[in-house]
C-alpha cells in the first residue's frame, strides 16, 4: 500500500485510520503486507529499523536522497520513505501559510519510492494505492516502466477516499516529476483542461478502482458528486466498486472505553445514562431531566462538506424543541462564532469546544441520546458508525457511507441538504425519543451491527484476489 498518512504515525483524518486498520485486519487473514509512507519530521522512528541505506529517486536530473527505515506493527511493515529535502518539516501537507508549494514533487517522488520498494525489498503482487498522492504510481506503471520485466505482472488498485481532493496543478510541475509527456498529458491521460490532475491519473491507469463506501462509487459517476470527473469514472464503471470502510471496535466500544467515566453494553444500558450526566456536568449543563430531554451530540470539522451550517441556519428551531446539544470542531471561523454565540447565549442547552479532542470525542459519542452528520456528502464517515456502536442513533442526510449504514431501524435520514430538511428530521427524532421502550430497541439494533474491519479485509482480499488471477 502507498499513502500520504497512516495511523498512528501521521494523521490528518480518515485515511489514517484505514491505513492503521486494514493492514492489520489483512494480515490477521494471512496476508503479507507493507505499507510505504514518508518519514515526516513529526514522526518518532526510534525503534524503527534502517533496511535500505541508498534508494536515490531521480526526477529530470534532480536527484533525491532516500533510505528506507522500517518499523513492524501488528505484522504490518510500515515502511517510511527518509529523505529530508521533501519530509523534514513540521507538517504533512502544508502549514499556518497553507500547502507546501512542492507538493507535487513531494508525492511523486513517494511515488518513484515505493516503486524502488517493490522492485527491490517488497515484492507485491498488487499496489494499493490511496488518493491523489499514491495516484502517481499506476501512472508511472503505465508509462516509463511498462517495459520493464521487474513490475511484470502486478497490478494496481487505486481507493478515492475523497474525490473532492484531486491533486490538480499546473502543467509546469511535469519538468519536475518525470513522466513521458507525450504518453501521459493528454485529454485520456493525466491532463485536465490545461493542468495535472494526479487523481486523474490515477483513475485512468490503475487496473481496478475502490471507493470507500457502496453508495459513494455510485454518487461519484453523477455531475453532484464527481467534482469533474463524473463522465470518466462512469467509463470506468465495470472496474469500480465501492467497499465499506471497517472500524477499530478495540478503540471505540463503550464495554472498554479508557475514555468513559462508565461502561456499558446492549444488554445493561445503565452505564450510557451515567455517561450522558457525566458529559452534561462536564460542560456545567443542567441534568434534571436526563430521561426525558434529549442530548445531541456533534464532532466534526466546520467545512462546507459537512454541512454544519445548516445545523447553524436551524439553530434558533432546534432550541426552541427544548433539546440540549454539545459541539466538538473546528474550521469555518463564522460557524465557530456562531456556536459560540449560542452556547453563551443559552448555557442549559448548548456548549461549544473549539478544536479536537480524542478523549471529548468519545465521551460525546457515549453521553448524548442523537449524533448529528448533515454531510452534503460523505465518503464513508466514521461517526455515524461509532454512535451505532455506543448505542447513540444517528440523524444524518441519506448520502454515501451515511446512507449504506444507518436504516430506518437504527437512525433517522434526511435526503435534501436544506436546514428545514434537517430541522424535521431532527424534531421526528425528538418526538420518538419520547418513547423511551420503542427507543432503547432501536439503540440495540444499532449496537448489534458489525462494521469491524474484519469484513471489510475479506471484501479486499476478494478483490485482491481476482486482480491477480484477471487479465486486466
Amino acid at each position: 500500500m502507498v499513502t500520504s498518512e497512516a495511523a498512528p504515525f501521521a494523521k490528518t483524518g480518515g485515511l489514517a485510520d484505514v491505513l492503521g486498520s486494514l493492514p492489520p485486519a489483512l494480515v490477521e487473514k494471512g496476508e503479507e503486507v507493507a505499507v510505504v509512507l514518508p518519514a515526516y519530521d513529526a514522526i518518532d522512528l526510534r525503534g524503527a529499523e534502517r533496511i535500505y541505506n541508498e534508494l536515490p529517486v531521480w526526477m529530470d536530473g534532480a536527484r533525491y536522497d532516500c533510505s528506507i527505515e522500517r518499523f513492524m506493527r501488528h505484522g504490518v511493515h510500515y515502511l517510511f520513505v527518509t529523505c529530508p529535502a521533501l519530509y523534514g518539516r513540521p507538517g504533512i501537507y502544508g502549514d499556518q501559510r497553507g500547502d507546501f508549494g512542492d507538493n507535487p514533487v513531494r508525492f511523486a517522488v513517494l511515488c518513484r519510492a515505493a516503486l524502488g520498494v517493490a522492485s527491490r525489498i517488497f515484492r507485491p503482487d498488487v499496489i494499493h494505492c490511496h488518493d491523489w498522492q499514491a495516484s502517481l504510481v499506476p501512472v508511472y506503471l503505465k508509462s516509463t516502466f511498462r517495459h520493464d520485466p521487474v513490475f511484470y505482472g502486478i497490478k494496481t488498485l487505486l481507493t478515492i477516499h475523497n474525490l473532492g481532493y484531486q491533486g490538480r496543478y499546473s502543467a509546469s510541475v511535469l519538468r519536475d516529476i518525470a513522466v513521458p509527456i507525450p504518453e501521459v498529458m493528454h485529454p485520456e491521460g493525466i491532463e485536465y483542461f490545461g493542468d495535472v490532475n494526479y487523481l486523474k491519473g490515477g483513475i485512468v491507469y490503475s487496473d481496478y478502482i475502490t471507493t470507500v463506501s457502496p453508495r459513494y462509487a455510485q454518487e461519484i459517476q453523477t455531475p453532484e458528486f464527481g467534482f469533474g470527473l463524473d463522465a470518466l469514472l462512469r467509463s470506468r464503471r465495470f472496474f469500480l466498486a465501492g467497499i465499506l470502510n471497517g472500524v477499530d471496535y478495540d478503540e471505540w466500544n463503550p464495554e472498554d472505553d479508557r475514555y468513559l467515566p462508565n461502561h456499558y453494553s446492549a444488554k445493561d444500558l445503565a452505564g450510557k445514562l451515567a455517561c450522558k450526566k457525566a458529559l452534561l456536568e462536564e460542560f456545567n449543563m443542567p441534568v434534571d431531566a436526563l430521561d426525558t430531554r434529549p442530548l445531541l451530540g456533534i464532532v466534526s470539522r466546520f467545512a462546507h462538506q459537512k454541512g454544519l451550517d445548516l445545523v447553524a441556519e436551524c439553530i434558533q428551531g432546534i432550541a426552541d424543541l427544548g433539546v440540549q446539544m454539545v459541539v466538538l470542531g473546528s474550521g469555518d471561523a463564522q460557524l465557530e462564532r456562531t456556536f459560540g454565540d449560542i452556547a453563551r447565549a443559552r448555557p442549559e442547552q448548548f456548549a461549544f469546544r473549539g478544536g479536537y479532542n480524542e478523549g471529548l470525542a468519545h465521551r460525546i459519542e457515549a453521553g448524548s441520546d442523537m449524533f448529528i452528520m448533515p454531510s452534503r456528502y460523505e465518503p464513508c464517515g466514521l461517526n455515524q458508525i461509532y454512535s451505532l456502536k455506543y448505542g447513540t442513533v444517528p440523524v444524518v442526510r441519506a448520502t454515501g457511507g451515511l446512507d449504506d449504514t444507518v436504516t430506518g431501524d437504527t437512525g433517522f435520514k434526511f435526503f435534501a441538504s436544506t436546514a428545514h430538511d434537517l430541522y424535521n428530521c431532527i424534531r421526528y427524532a425528538t418526538m420518538q425519543f419520547a418513547d423511551r421502550e420503542a427507543w432503547e430497541t432501536r439503540m440495540r439494533l444499532g449496537m448489534a451491527e458489525d462494521f469491524s474491519w474484519a469484513v471489510s479485509a475479506t471484501r479486499y482480499m476478494e478483490l485482491y484476489r481476482r486482480l491477480r488471477q484477471a487479465a486486466l
